[in-house]
C-alpha cells in the first residue's frame, strides 16, 4: 500500500487506521490503561507536523506512529514513552519549544524529548564527526533517563525499515552508521531481535546480491532442515511432555547477517555452516519449582537423550550476561552427527532476552532494587564520557571495546563479581576496582598463582591485585589492556607525564617553521606526519620533545639538495593569487616536489560515481587498508585532496568512514578496468610428492596468471599455501579457485584479505 497515492480522506483515514494500531497493542499490554494522554499526544503531533512528507511521499505523522508502536510492542515500554515516541520530532522540527511540550504533557515526557532533540541536534566543526558527537550525547543521556535511548533505538530500527527510499549514498551511510554503532548498542542493552533485525537490514543495503543470494540459499535448503530439525526434537517433545511441563519447543534460524559473517570470517561456503538453527525450549515454571532448577531438569532430560559437547554449555543463569540475559544453552549431537544448540529458558527469561533488560530496568522491577549490572555499565560509559580529550573517533573505537566485547567473569578475594571483556588481563582488573590500584599494578595473583600483570584472564579466575608505591604508568600497558574504562585512565595518565615533552616539541616545531619561512597547511602537514610515520600532531610534537626524531630532517627526506632553498621560497608564497600560484608550480616542478592539485571537479555524492582505471584515465585510488579489486562490492570515500579513494565494503575502516564522515561517501560502480591488481590466495590440502609443481604450473601456464609471491608449509599430510597473484578481476580470482580445486588433494581454495 502506498499512501501517497491516497486522496486527502483515504490517507486521513489510514492515518487514524495506524494510531488505532498502535492503541490496541497498548491496550493489549500489561501497562496502565492511560489513553487519554496517548491520544493528546498524537493529537498535538499530527497539527504540528501537518502538511510535511517523508521523502518516501507519505505523511510525516505516519514515522512517530511507527516509532511508538516500536517502543511499546517490540520493546514493551508504556504510555510516557508512548507520548515522548509521538512527540520525539516535534521540538526539532517544528515551531514548538520544550517547554511546550511541558506545559501540555508534564516535565517527565519534557525531559525525554528533549533528550531526543539534542541527540538529532547540533553543529559540529568540519573535523568533528557529527555521528560519534550524537552518539556521545546519547549516551550522557542514557544515565538521566533510560527511555532515552531505547525510543532512539525505536526510531533508528523505523528509519531502516524505510531506508529504500534514500539515495544509495544515504544508503551506505546509515546502513554502516548503524552496523558500528546502534547494532552493538542494541546487543549491549538486551535488544536482541531489534539488533537482529539492524544488522540484517544494514546488511541487506550494503550487500544486497550476498543478502538475496544467502536468503535464496536458506529457502532452497528449509526442507531439508525441517526434517533433520523433527528428527532431533522428536525425542526431546516426547520427554518434555512426559514430565507434565507446559513448553513452548522451536526452531531459531541464524539471522542472514550471522550466516554471512560466519562464511566470511571462517571461509567456508554456506553448506559447511553447520549451526544454521538452535532449537530453543521456553517453559512456563511450575508451582513450587524454581526457574534455575526446572532449567537443570530440563539438561538432564536431554542430555539422557544425546550426548552433550563437553565444552559448550553455557551457564548464563548462574552467571547472567551484562545485558541481563538468562539462559542455559548445552550444545548436542544429533542423529545426523551435527551439533545442535538448544536454549533452555523459562518464560520470563525469553522476554528479557527478546525485548531487553533496559524495559525492566527501574520501571517495573521497582527503584529501591539492588544495583543492576546495567547501571554498572552505564557508569563505566560516563566515566569515559568524563575524558573531554580523545577525539570523537578515538571515543567510538573505545567504547566498541565495551559494545562488541564478549564477556568474562573474575572475582576478587573477597568474592566481588567483575564482567569483563574477553581477553582482559590482571591490570584491567586493577582498574576496574579503582584506578590507583591500576597505576601502581606490579603484579597479580591468579587462583592464588602469582603472575605477570599483562596475564589474560578466564571466567571463573579468582584475581588478587598487587601493587607498589614505586610503580608508574608505561605505554606499552596499552597493548594488554582490554577494557575502556582502563585504556581511558591509563590514557590520562600518561597525557600527564608527556605533556611537557609535546610542549616543548611543539615549540620547536613553531621555531623551525618561523626561521624557514614555511607557511603550515594541511598539505604541508599531512607530507610532515607522513615523513615520520606518526599520526597526529601531538604524536610528532612528543618525539620531537624527548628528542626521537628531528625535524630538520623533514627537509632532507622531502627533497634533492638542489630544491630545498626552492620548498622555503614556495612555502614562503602559499597559493595566494594567480601569478603566486602559477609560479609555485613552476618552482614545484623544478624542485621535482609532487604538487597538491587543486580546482577538481567536485564530485557529486548523490549520484553513482563510476570508477574508471586504463591507460588514459584513473578517476580513484585504492584504500591501502583493505586492497580491493575491481568487482568487489566498494564504496567510495572523499579524502582530503577530493580525490576518490575506494575501500571493500567488509573492510573495518569503511565501517568506521561510513559511520564517521557520511557526507563524504559516494556510491560506486566499476567501469571496464584494464590492469593487474594484487590479490591473495589461500590453499590447502593434503602433501603429496609433486603438488606444489603441479599448482605453479596451472597457475602460471595454464591460466596465464603471474605469481608474485608464493608461501607453502606442509606439516605431517597437511599443507596450506599462500598465493600472491596479478589478476584482473575478481572473475579471474574465482575461475582460479575453481581450476585449483580440481589438482588431486587439494581441498580448499579461496581469496583471503
Amino acid at each position: 500500500m502506498q499512501e501517497y497515492n491516497l486522496t486527502p480522506e483515504e490517507e486521513e483515514r489510514y492515518v487514524e487506521a495506524q494510531f488505532r494500531d498502535l492503541l490496541d497493542g497498548y491496550l493489549a499490554s500489561n501497562h496502565r490503561k492511560k489513553v487519554d494522554i496517548i491520544e493528546r499526544a498524537f493529537r498535538f503531533a499530527k497539527e504540528a507536523h501537518k502538511g510535511v512528507r517523508r521523502r518516501s511521499g507519505e505523511p510525516y505523522i505516519l514515522h512517530p506512529i511507527a516509532v511508538a508502536k516500536i517502543a511499546s510492542q517490540e520493546i514493551g515500554l508504556g504510555s510516557t514513552s508512548i507520548c515522548a515516541a509521538l512527540l520525539h520530532d516535534v521540538v526539532e522540527d517544528t515551531e514548538y519549544r520544550v517547554e511546550d511540550i511541558e506545559q501540555h504533557f508534564g516535565r517527565k515526557i519534557a525531559r525525554i524529548v528533549e533528550g531526543l532533540t539534542k541527540i538529532s541536534g547540533g553543529i559540529f566543526g568540519d573535523k568533528a564527526s557529527a555521528q560519534a558527537e550524537n552518539f556521545r550525547k546519547l549516551l550522557l543521556t542514557m544515565s538521566e533517563d533510560i527511555r532515552v535511548v531505547l525510543i532512539k533505538m525505536a526510531d533508528r530500527l523505523h528509519n531502516m525499515r524505510t531506508l529504500g527510499s534514500m539515495a544509495p549514498n544515504k544508503q551506505y551511510k546509515i546502513a554502516g552508521e548503524t552496523l558500528y554503532i546502534y547494532a552493538p548498542l542494541a546487543h549491549r542493552l538486551g535488544l536482541f531481535a531489534i539488533k537482529t533485525e539492524l544488522e540484517d537490514l544494514s546488511f541487506k543495503y550494503e550487500h544486497p546480491a550476498e543478502y538475496d543470494r544467502i536468503s535464496g540459499l536458506i529457502r532452497q535448503s528449509e526442507a531439508g532442515r525441517e526434517m533433520v530439525y523433527n528428527d532431533f526434537a522428536s525425542p526431546i517433545l516426547k520427554r518434555l511432555d512426559a514430565m507434565g511441563l507446559s513448553y513452548e519447543a522451536k526452531a531459531r534460524l541464524k539471522s542472514v547477517y550471522s550466516i554471512w559473517r560466519k562464511m566470511d570470517t571462517k571461509h567456508i561456503p554456506f553448506e559447511e555452516v553447520y549451526d544454521l538453527y538452535a532449537m530453543r525450549i521456553i517453559f512456563d515454571t511450575p508451582e513450587g519449582v524454581s526457574e534455575k532448577e526446572m532449567c537443570y531438569r530440563i539438561y538432564v532430560a536431554l542430555t539422557d537423550l544425546y550426548r552433550p559437547h563437553p565444552e559448550r554449555t553455557r551457564d548464563w543463569i548462574a552467571n547472567p550476561k551484562a545485558n541481563g540475559y538468562q539462559a542455559l544453552h548445552v550444545t548436542l549431537m544429533g542423529p545426523d552427527g551435527n551439533w545442535i544448540e538448544v536454549q533452555i529458558r523459562s518464560r520470563r527469561m525469553d522476554e528479557i532476552a527478546e525485548k531487553g533488560f533496559a524495559a525492566h530496568w527501574k520501571y517495573k522491577i521497582g527503584e529501591h532494587e539492588e544495583e543492576s549490572e546495567l547501571n554498572v555499565w552505564l557508569k563505566t560509559i560516563k566515566d569515559i564520557l568524563d575524558d573531554p580529550t580523545p577525539s570523537a573517533i578515538d571515543f567510538l573505537d573505545t567504547l566498541k571495546l565495551n559494545l562488541f566485547a564478549t564477556e568474562i567473569v573474575v572475582f576478587t578475594p573477597k568474592g566481588e563479581l567483575l564482567t569483563l571483556p574477553a581477553g582482559a588481563t590482571v591490570l584491567d582488573v586493577a582498574f576496574s576496582l579503582h584506578s590507583e590500584l591500576g597505576m601502581h599494578c606490579i603484579a597479580g595473583k591468579v587462583n592464588h598463582k602469582l603472575v605477570p600483570l599483562s596475564q589474560k584472564l578466564n571466567s571463573g579466575d579468582q584475581v588478587e591485585v598487587l601493587t607498589s608505591q614505586s610503580q608508574k604508568p608505561k605505554e606499552e600497558w596499552m597493548n594488554f589492556l582490554m577494557s575502556a574504562k582502563a585504556k581511558t585512565r591509563l590514557r590520562k595518565e600518561l597525557r600527564k607525564v608527556q605533556q611537557p615533552y609535546i610542549e616543548k616539541g611543539k615549540e620547536i616545531f613553531d621555531d623551525f617553521l618561523v626561521q624557514n619561512d614555511i607557511i603550515l597547511n594541511n598539505s604541508v602537514m599531512t607530507k610532515i606526519l607522513g615523513t615520520y610515520h606518526v599520526q597526529s600532531r601531538e604524536e610528532l610534537f612528543l618525539k620531537l620533545g624527548n628528542g626521537e626524531i628531528s625535524i630538520d630532517d623533514y627537509l632532507n627526506v622531502n627533497t634533492s639538495r638542489g630544491a630545498r632553498s626552492l620548498v622555503s621560497r614556495l612555502f614562503r608564497l602559499g597559493f595566494g593569487g594567480d601569478k603566486k600560484a602559477d609560479r609555485a608550480r613552476k618552482l614545484l616542478a623544478a624542485a621535482d616536489v609532487p604538487e597538491k592539485e587543486s580546482g577538481k571537479a567536485k564530485i557529486n555524492t548523490k549520484e553513482t560515481y563510476v570508477l574508471k582505471f586504463n591507460e588514459k584515465e584513473r578517476n580513484f585510488s585504492f584504500a591501502d587498508c583493505c586492497r580491493p579489486i575491481p568487482g568487489d562490492e566498494v564504496m567510495g570515500f572523499i579524502n582530503d585532496d577530493g580525490e576518490v579513494e575506494v575501500h571493500a565494503l567488509t573492510c573495518p575502516r569503511a565501517q568506521v568512514l561510513k559511520a564517521s564522515f557520511g557526507p563524504r561517501i559516494v556510491a560506486t560502480r566499476w567501469d571496464k578496468v584494464a590492469g593487474h591488481f594484487l590479490a591473495n590466495i589461500r590453499i590447502e590440502g593434503i602433501d603429496r610428492h609433486g603438488i606444489l609443481q603441479e599448482l605453479t604450473g596451472m597457475i602460471s601456464t595454464a591460466l596465464n596468471i603471474d605469481i608474485r609471491r608464493l608461501n607453502i608449509e606442509a606439516e605431517k599430510e597437511v599443507f596450506n599455501c599462500d598465493l600472491g597473484v596479478l589478476v584482473s578481476d575478481t572473475l579471474a580470482v574465482e575461475e582460479l579457485c575453481k581450476r585449483v580445486l580440481k589438482i588431486q588433494g587439494v581441498r580448499k581454495a579461496d581469496r583471503v584479505r
